[in-house]
Formats: C-alpha cells, sequence, structure tokens
C-alpha cells in the first residue's frame, strides 16, 4: 500500500536542484539530529528519523518545509523513547517564547 510521501513513479513534474543558505534554525537541527544519533550517544537512528518523518499524515507533511518535517519526528522519537517529556518540551518553548516576546520589545 502506498503511504501518502512515497512519490516514486508518480508524475510529480521536474526537480529543480538548488542550493541555498541554510537558515541557523535549520544548522542546528541538523547538528542535533546528527550529535543525537552518533555511535556515542545512540539516542536516535536514521530509520528511526525517516519512520517519524512518513508518519506525519498527508497534512503535515505536504505543510512542513524539510527541516520542520526534521525536528517534528525528532521530537516525537524523543518523547517516544523517554529522552525528554511532553511537560518539559511544553516548558521549554514557553521559556523560547518568552525570550523571543523580550526580545522583540
Amino acid at each position: 500500500m502506498r503511504r501518502h510521501h512515497d512519490m516514486g513513479g508518480l508524475d510529480a513534474g521536474p526537480v529543480e536542484p538548488t542550493e541555498h543558505d541554510y537558515l541557523p534554525w535549520e544548522k542546528k537541527v541538523d547538528a542535533l539530529v546528527r550529535l543525537a544519533g552518533d555511535p556515542k550517544r545512540k539516542m536516535i537512528a536514521i530509520d528511526e528519523l525517516r519512520r517519524g518523518i512518513e508518519n506525519l499524515g498527508p497534512g503535515a507533511y505536504d505543510e512542513l518545509s524539510y527541516y520542520e518535517r526534521w525536528i517534528s519526528s525528532f521530537t516525537n522519537v524523543m518523547i517516544e523513547k523517554g529522552h525528554i517529556s511532553i511537560d518539559e518540551l511544553g516548558r521549554k518553548m514557553e521559556e523560547v517564547r518568552v525570550r523571543w516576546q523580550e526580545a522583540a520589545k
């Protein structure tokens, strides 16, 4: 059964290969995933990251950017494996939101 993300063999039009400068947050997501998956830490495997991306569902998968998919999957896997809790994530997100609001003043 073909899942939503599986475009293999479908006519999706031409692929325009382009390079771009990565945003700082995209670089951080890449570094975070690589560090958490390194042989020393073994907190996440690339297969787990891919599974999490594929499980995002049609709406999220289509609406999120490449690194937004990565961080969504990474977060879900870290919660599944007990490395972080939903409560910890929520508290940290609130801390960041407050910092952003203060910086905008």
